[in-house]
C-alpha cells in the first residue's frame, strides 16, 4: 500500500510540471546542475509510462482486429508498414503546433506532442509482434475454444490473450526501450525553426551533447542506467515470471524464470483478496451475461451488431479517406513549384545509400545475434544476467554515444559513411536479439527432451528444431528492426558533439537538416520518399516471409 500510493503522490508530483503556462514567447531552460536530473528522470519516466499504456493498449486493439478479420487486416497491415516508415521528427513535425493549439499557453501541448513522438517510437515492434502471436495459436486450442462455445471475450481471454502474453511482453521490453533511445529527439524538440526543450532526461542529454559537458552526459547516462535496472526489475522480471506459466507444453521446465518482486506480490493478501472478491464475480457475471439464451436472438443480435459495425467501420473509413486526401492535396500544394525531377532523383539516390546500411545492419545482427539469443534463451540462469544488459544496450541513446564514437571515428580515420552502419545497429539490433530471445524461451520444454533422447546436436539440431521455432520471432524482429532503422538513420548519419559534426550520404542525414531548418516541401519529400522504401520492402519481402512462417512454423 505504502508503494501504490507512492507512486500516485510521484505521478502528481511530476504530473503537476505538464500544466504551467507556455507560449511562443516562453523560453525553458534547462538546468545543467547534475542535482536536477532526479527530477528530470522523473519527468520523463512519467512520459513513457503514459505512452507505453497508450501504445499497448493500441498493439492489442490493432493485432486483435488484424488477426480477426480479413477486411480490417487489408487496411491495418499496410497502414502499420506506412506509420512505422515516418521518423519520428516527421510526427514531430506534423503533431507540435496541433498540440498546441489543442491547449493554449498551457504546456500541456507540448507535453502531449513529446508523448506522442514516444508513442510512435514504442508501438509498431508490439502491434506486429502481437498480431504474429494470434495468427500462429495452435489449431487445437483454437478448435478447443470453438467446441466449447466460448463468447469472444472469454475466448480472447481464456486462449488468446495468454498463448500471446510471452512475445508481448518481450516486445513490450523492447518497444520500451525503442522509446529511451528516441527520448532525446521527443523532449529536445527543433523543428520549423522552433527549439523547445521540455524537463526532462533527454533535454538534459541534448544540452550536454550541445555543449559537448561530459560531465553532465556521464550522470545523465548514469540516471538513464539506474531506471533501466528498476524497470528490468520491478516490472519486466516478474512480469516474465508470471508468463512462463502460459507456454504451451506438456512438461515444466526444471530452471523457470523467478523473480523476487514477483514472488513478493504472490504473497500478498490484497490482490487474492481482490481476485476473489471483485474480479472473479465480475468475470462470472460478464460471463452469464453473455452466454447465449436462444439462438434467433443471438442470431438477431449479431445481425445487428454486424450491421452497425459495418456503419461505423464505414464512416470511420470516410472520415479517413478525406483526411488522407486532404493531406495529400495540401502536400502537393506545398511541393509545386518547389520539386523538380533532379531533386526527386537526389533524395531517391540518398534512399538506396540508407536501404544499403538498413540491409547491411539487419544481415549483421541476425549472424551475429541469433546464436547469441538462442544460447541466451535456452539458458535461463544466463537470462536472468544478460537481459537487463541487454535492456541497457536497446535502451542506450546512440547520441550519448558520440563523445567516443566522433572521437574515435576521427582517430581511426573511419569515413561516416561506413560508421554510420555501426550508429544504426546500435539501436536497432536489439530487436532481433530481444525476439530471438523470446522464441528460444517459447519452444515447449517436451521440444528440448524429444531433441536430446533422438540425440540431435549442432546443425541437426538447429535445423530440425531451433530454426523452424525461431523463426516467426525472427521475422518480427527484422522486420521491426529494418523499420527502426530506417528511423534511427535520421540520428546516427548526422553525429554531432560540440562544435564537431560527422555526416553521412544518405535519406536520415536529409531529413535531420530539413526538418531542423524546417523547408516544408522537403520535409514531405523526404518522409515520403523513406515511407516508399519501406511499404516496399515490407510489401516484397517481410510481409512474404510472415506468410511462410505463418503456413509452415504453426506449433500444431
Amino acid at each position: 500500500m505504502l508503494a501504490l500510493f507512492g507512486l500516485l503522490w510521484s505521478a502528481l508530483h511530476f504530473g503537476k510540471g505538464m500544466l504551467v503556462h507556455f507560449d511562443d514567447s516562453t523560453v525553458l531552460q534547462i538546468d545543467a546542475s547534475p542535482g536536477q536530473i532526479p527530477y528530470y528522470a522523473g519527468r520523463t519516466l512519467l512520459r513513457m509510462w503514459i505512452a507505453f499504456l497508450f501504445s499497448l493498449f493500441f498493439a492489442i486493439a490493432t493485432g486483435y482486429l488484424a488477426a480477426k478479420s480479413k477486411t480490417a487486416r487489408a487496411f491495418i497491415l499496410p497502414a502499420l508498414d506506412v506509420l512505422q516508415s515516418v521518423p519520428v521528427l516527421g510526427f514531430l513535425s506534423a503533431t507540435v503546433t496541433g498540440f498546441m493549439a489543442l491547449f493554449p499557453g498551457s504546456l500541456m501541448g507540448v507535453e502531449c506532442a513529446a508523448i506522442f513522438a514516444i508513442f510512435t517510437g514504442q508501438v509498431w515492434n508490439m502491434a506486429f509482434g502481437f498480431y504474429h502471436s494470434m495468427v500462429t495459436i495452435p489449431t487445437d486450442m483454437q478448435e478447443a475454444a470453438s467446441t466449447y462455445g466460448l463468447t469472444p471475450w472469454q475466448r480472447f481471454r481464456t486462449v488468446e490473450l495468454p498463448a500471446s502474453a510471452h512475445s508481448l511482453i518481450w516486445n513490450s521490453m523492447m518497444s520500451f526501450g525503442g522509446g529511451w533511445f528516441f527520448v532525446a529527439q521527443s523532449e529536445a524538440i527543433s523543428v520549423m525553426n522552433k527549439d523547445i526543450k521540455l524537463p526532462g532526461l533527454g533535454s538534459y542529454m541534448a544540452a550536454a551533447i550541445e555543449r559537448g559537458d561530459n560531465h553532465a552526459a556521464f550522470w545523465a547516462v548514469i540516471a538513464m542506467i539506474v531506471l533501466i535496472m528498476a524497470s528490468d526489475q520491478l516490472v519486466w522480471r516478474p512480469l516474465l515470471a508470471w508468463a512462463d506459466k502460459f507456454k504451451i507444453e506438456l512438461t515444466e521446465s526444471t530452471t523457470p524464470a523467478t523473480s523476487w518482486v514477483y514472488n513478493l506480490l504472490r504473497g500478498a493478501y490484497v490482490f487474492t483478496w481482490f481476485s476473489e472478491k471483485l474480479w472473479q464475480p465480475l468475470g462470472d457475471r460478464f460471463s452469464r451475461i453473455s452466454l447465449p439464451r436462444k439462438v434467433r436472438v443471438v442470431s438477431l443480435r449479431r445481425s445487428h451488431k454486424r450491421t452497425l459495425s459495418y456503419i461505423l467501420g464505414a464512416l470511420l473509413g470516410s472520415w479517413l479517406g478525406f483526411e488522407v486526401f486532404t493531406g495529400i492535396i495540401a502536400a502537393a500544394q506545398a511541393l509545386s513549384g518547389a520539386l523538380s525531377l533532379e531533386l526527386f532523383l537526389h533524395v531517391l539516390w540518398l534512399g538506396c545509400l540508407t536501404l544499403l546500411r538498413v540491409a547491411a545492419m539487419t544481415v549483421l545482427a541476425t549472424l551475429i545475434w541469433t546464436p547469441i539469443g538462442v544460447w541466451i534463451g535456452f539458458q535461463p540462469k544466463v537470462a536472468r544476467f544478460a537481459q537487463p544488459l541487454a535492456q541497457i544496450g536497446a535502451s542506450f541513446p546512440v547520441n550519448m554515444t558520440f563523445p567516443i564514437v566522433v572521437g574515435f571515428f576521427i582517430f581511426a580515420r573511419i569515413p561516416m559513411n561506413w560508421g554510420s552502419i555501426l550508429l544504426i545497429a546500435m539501436g536497432t539490433q536489439w530487436y532481433i536479439l530481444f525476439n530471438v530471445i523470446a522464441g528460444a524461451m517459447a519452444i515447449p520444454n517436451d521440444l528440448k527432451e524429444a531433441s536430446r533422447v533422438y540425440g540431435l546436436r549442432h546443425w541437426n539440431l538447429w535445423r530440425t528444431m531451433i530454426l523452424p521455432a525461431i523463426f516467426p520471432f525472427w521475422v518480427t524482429g527484422a522486420c521491426t528492426a529494418a523499420g527502426g532503422a530506417w528511423n534511427a538513420s535520421i540520428v546516427a548519419e548526422l553525429a554531432t558533439w560540440g562544435d564537431t559534426t560527422l555526416q553521412a550520404d544518405g535519406l536520415g542525414s536529409y531529413i535531420a537538416t530539413v526538418t531542423r531548418s524546417g523547408d516544408t516541401p522537403m520535409i514531405i519529400l523526404s518522409i515520403g520518399v523513406m515511407s516508399l522504401f519501406v511499404v516496399l520492402m515490407n510489401k516484397f519481402l517481410w510481409r512474404k516471409l510472415y506468410a511462410f512462417a505463418e503456413r509452415r512454423f504453426r506449433l500444431d
